[in-house]
């Protein structure tokens, strides 16, 4: 079968290149992780499917290129505007597909999707400048140039809202693309091709192929003929991607890991603090930013503590298609067992669970409890790694000077939430706070102008605005003397 229909929409499960869909010999697996139901066999590229996705990318570039901001833009547009008209085919899809809230989907990620499509098309024709400068009687014009062939690789907890965030920048600029979506999570990326041909898009600007990292993933980073590399997932697999990308010196950026603090100090709205803490929980963990390392100032921890648990004992967990639901379950077996694992581990070196840390046996499946490790080792594995799941870690600490140490401890530095009742308090905190993201008495308030990436072990390069445009595009400067001119 070369369709599925999953949620009411008719899904092409062929890779879709050069404008065509295409098949592999070879297929996998694709079930939901709401219920384990079977959605479909999902073509399985290889270095053959890679080839020719790139090939048709590079044909396609030239002409891509040539339209400019303003004839891309037009194109963009359409397709935002079309993603807007799908946002409940769109919600309903990624839903079965990766768990997340249909709520969330339908009223923040899809609107999302549109917005970031529009957001850069605009960007490009309107804020991608740079002032003349001066120097000794010379003009300095600096322009952005499309770059070629961009190869983007994306992560399964947000599938096209984090697709499109790369996707927008790269096709703005005027760079052709080849999408590799997560294995676990294909069917958006499919639909979201469609949607592109409905939209006008020339064939081979945007290229979608599927299959597993080891296979399709390493023929397309490795590849000669491509020009940018742009990744999101784990501190491991961007190490095998710089290193194949180093034979070819492809730019690379990514945006990786995270194991965020949240700092709540002793001037901080304790009510404010429990609420932003428990929506650490988001998407049952699955979010690289959330601040899983919860530092309370030690005189009003039992106190937070008890407005926590009140909060937390109020989520409801449950089919994510159900409008009270809060929590779904974990994305695959694959990752609920390693989320398990974690916790496990934590309970045989004797480390306080104070609730959750089992699976949700009322409803089965993949749905594991929101759980909180109380004042854990210093240093152990529960407290470093990034689990990537409902578990929170809630520690004491006594003076400003040791949290920001604990906090600033790790190889990480994706995010970071600080609650604070004084301004002047809370910037001594964030000023020497490692993080490309710190919010002050919130949490996940993104702005596409912002710069967003990580330090350390969590990325490197930025996104947003015009640091998108730095990666996407070749950064030219041409000077200009004054002499010379017949005219």
């Amino acid at each position: 079968m070369t369709t599925i229909s999953v949620a009411g929409a008719e899904i092409d499960t062929r890779h879709y290149i050069g404008g065509q869909r295409v098949s592999s010999a070879e297929t996998f697996t694709n079930t939901s992780p709401i219920d384990g139901t079977f959605l479909g066999e999902i073509s399985r590229g290889g270095q053959a499917e890679a080839d020719a996705a790139v090939a048709a990318a590079r044909a396609a570039f030239p002409a891509w290129a040539a339209l400019g901001p303003q004839g891309r833009g037009v194109l963009l547009h359409k397709l935002a505007d079309l993603i807007e008209e799908n946002n409940e085919t769109l919600s309903q899809l990624e839903t079965m597909d990766n768990g997340s809230l249909l709520r969330s989907h339908r009223r923040g990620v899809m609107p999302r999707v549109a917005m970031n499509i529009r957001f850069f098309a605009d960007w490009a024709i309107n804020e991608l400048h740079h002032e003349k400068f001066e120097t000794r009687g010379h003009t300095n014009n600096v322009s952005w140039d499309p770059s070629g062939v961009a190869v983007l690789i994306t992560p399964w907890n947000a599938p096209l809202m984090l697709a499109t965030w790369k996707i927008g920048p790269a096709l703005a600029a005027g760079d052709t693309v080849v999408l590799k979506p997560a294995e676990w999570t294909p069917l958006s990326a499919s639909f979201f091709a469609d949607l592109t041909k409905q939209a006008g898009i020339p064939d081979g600007v945007f290229n979608v192929v599927q299959g597993y990292g080891k296979e399709i993933g390493s023929a397309l980073v490795a590849h000669p003929d491509i020009n940018r590399i742009s990744f999101t997932g784990s501190v491991p697999t961007a190490k095998v991607i710089a290193r194949a990308a180093a034979d070819n010196l492809t730019p690379c950026s990514f945006e990786l890991g995270g194991k965020s603090p949240m700092i709540v100090l002793e001037d901080a709205d304790l009510d404010l603090a429990a609420e932003i803490a428990v929506e650490q929980y988001d998407n049952a963990g699955q979010v690289c930013l959330s601040g899983t390392r919860i530092f309370v100032h030690e005189n009003i921890a039992d106190e937070f503590a008890k407005k926590f648990g009140e909060k937390a004992a109020a989520i409801k967990q449950g089919d994510p298609r159900d409008e009270n639901t809060d929590i779904g379950p974990q994305i695959h077996q694959v990752h609920f067992d390693r989320v398990k694992g974690f916790v496990d581990r934590a309970k045989a070196e004797g480390q306080e669970i104070v609730w959750g840390g089992e699976p949700n046996d009322a409803l089965g499946g993949l749905f594991f409890k929101p759980t909180l490790v109380k004042n854990p080792t210093e240093g152990s594995e529960i407290v470093t790694s990034e689990i990537f799941g409902p578990v929170l870690c809630m520690m004491t600490f006594k003076t400003d000077e040791e949290v920001i140490e604990r906090a600033n401890g790790t190889e990480f530095g994706l995010a970071a939430v600080v609650v604070s009742g004084n301004q002047e308090h809370a910037k001594k905190i964030t000023d020497v706070l490692v993080a490309g993201t710190i919010w002050v008495n919130c949490f996940f308030v993104r702005d596409l102008r912002a710069p967003f990436g990580g330090s350390k072990k969590s990325g490197i390069g930025r996104d947003g605005g015009t640091w998108s445009f730095d990666f996407y595009a070749d950064v030219k400067n041409t000077v200009v003397s004054p002499n010379g001119w017949k005219e």
